[in-house]
């Protein structure tokens, strides 16, 4: 790592060949970028692994009320990432778009402590999505700008490691206070609080501003707005992938939910629950660098629905009356496979379609799409849940993505390359 304001390009260094048969290195901007999502993730999956139970077993809540409130948690950040995108776009302002995000996010956490209602919550837990719905386009933009297009796989592949590194410490941390704690959730907010603070100070120390300096756009280019940002739709590899992450978005059952169905088949406790997300976690660990080196070799596209087909076999492994004491490893495992092959994969795919001064919009246009299909998703499963019954509910779901997993192969591009985004607006060349 460095500081951030070292005059060094680890763009350059990364793409530097270090000599016959090695790879080029990852830049020092995904490491430090790694290690603050590392340390966010730390905090924000404390209080992930036990919202649920807080919520439903504490609180109370049906599914559906659960439904909404983890809508709002995952989606809600769809409504500000497209304005995250566009301010980190105009000026370069990527790092400070960023810090606003992770600091608005950590600042939150204390503020569960004396929330106790469901407007409240709901409240808090949208205010802490509007910070990643800020933070995440700009610190994707970082990482692309950072990388060159030959690696970008791997590149977001080792952040999404890193990242999920943090996830697995998350729950343990969580789960260990659960069972020391006298006050648990209390606990766990004001620890997840104190290791955001943390994440929050890395990036402002070890992020550098601008990973590489963009070339002055050509005349005629398009000047980073809303209305350029939403115009990339006319790019037909954009459109396409948009509209594909928006489909599958719509069958892709919240973490949540998965957990809740895997404690209610084994009858875990409620001490035990929250260690629940640390077998999708290491799985997500192990594959996310050798899918995204895949990913780079074969095609991102092929590998992101590969992904939604490990995750059409978890809803085919809860569906099943199978009995095993495997079944949880086995359901684990494909729910952090399908993270591996379809997280940083995309956004590698989706920064090979958009231009560098539209790179942190680009990318927010497409991450929107998806989330406010997770969105729909997540209300959608809740309310069939506590209408059918969470059987009914899993076989939906897994017809729907079946459908979209299907429209979304057929939305692949014909052609053997990458289209040119607009023809006033240049690529950034491979570095």
């Amino acid at each position: 790592m460095y500081v951030a304001d070292s005059r060094s390009t680890p763009a350059t260094a990364a793409a530097r060949d270090l000599g016959p048969g090695r790879r080029a290195a990852v830049a020092p901007t995904v490491l430090a970028l790694g290690t603050v999502s590392l340390v966010t993730d730390v905090s924000s999956e404390m209080v992930t692994a036990v919202l649920p139970l807080y919520l439903v077993a504490g609180l109370g809540l049906s599914p559906l009320g659960f439904g909404l409130l983890d809508g709002v948690y995952n989606g809600f950040s769809a409504l500000v990432r497209l304005v995250g995108g566009h301010l980190a776009d105009r000026g370069g302002r990527h790092k400070t778009v960023a810090a606003l995000g992770y600091g608005l996010s950590a600042l939150c956490k204390p503020l569960l402590l004396v929330a106790s209602s469901v407007p409240l919550i709901s409240a808090v837990l949208a205010a802490d999505r509007t910070g990643k719905g800020l933070r995440t386009a700009p610190r994707d933009a970082l990482i692309s700008l950072a990388s060159s297009e030959e690696s970008r796989g791997r590149a977001f592949g080792v952040h999404r490691a890193m990242d999920t590194a943090g996830a697995l410490i998350g729950p343990l941390v969580a789960f260990l206070i659960l069972r020391r704690a006298a006050d648990g959730y209390d606990a766990v907010f004001t620890v997840s609080f104190s290791v955001a603070a943390i994440g929050v100070l890395v990036l402002l120390l070890f992020v550098p501003s601008r990973p590489r300096p963009l070339a002055a756009p050509p005349d005629g280019a398009p000047r980073a707005s809303l209305k350029a940002a939403i115009g990339l739709l006319r790019v037909p590899d954009v459109r396409r992938l948009a509209l594909s992450a928006l489909l599958l978005g719509l069958a892709t059952v919240s973490d949540s939910f998965v957990y809740l169905l895997l404690q209610r088949r084994l009858g875990v406790t409620d001490h035990w629950f929250a260690l629940l997300p640390l077998g999708t976690a290491a799985a997500f660990l192990l594959l996310a660098v050798p899918l995204g080196r895949l990913a780079d070799r074969v095609g991102r596209r092929q590998v992101f629905l590969g992904g939604h087909a490990a995750l059409l076999l978890v809803y085919g492994a809860l569906l099943s009356g199978w009995q095993s004491p495997a079944l949880p490893y086995l359901v684990l495992a494909l729910h952090g496979g399908f993270y591996a092959a379809t997280d940083g994969v995309l956004m590698a795919a989706a920064a090979g379609c958009v231009p560098p001064e539209l790179r942190s919009s680009g990318l927010a246009l497409i991450q929107t799409g998806q989330a406010l299909a997770r969105f729909g998703c997540s209300i959608a499963f809740g309310a069939a849940w506590t209408a059918w019954g969470d059987r009914w509910a899993v076989g939906a779901a897994t017809v729907v993505l079946a459908v979209s997993v299907a429209a979304a192969y057929a939305l692949r591009p014909t052609g053997p390359g990458t289209v040119s985004p607009t023809p006033t607006v240049s690529e950034e060349s491979p570095a």
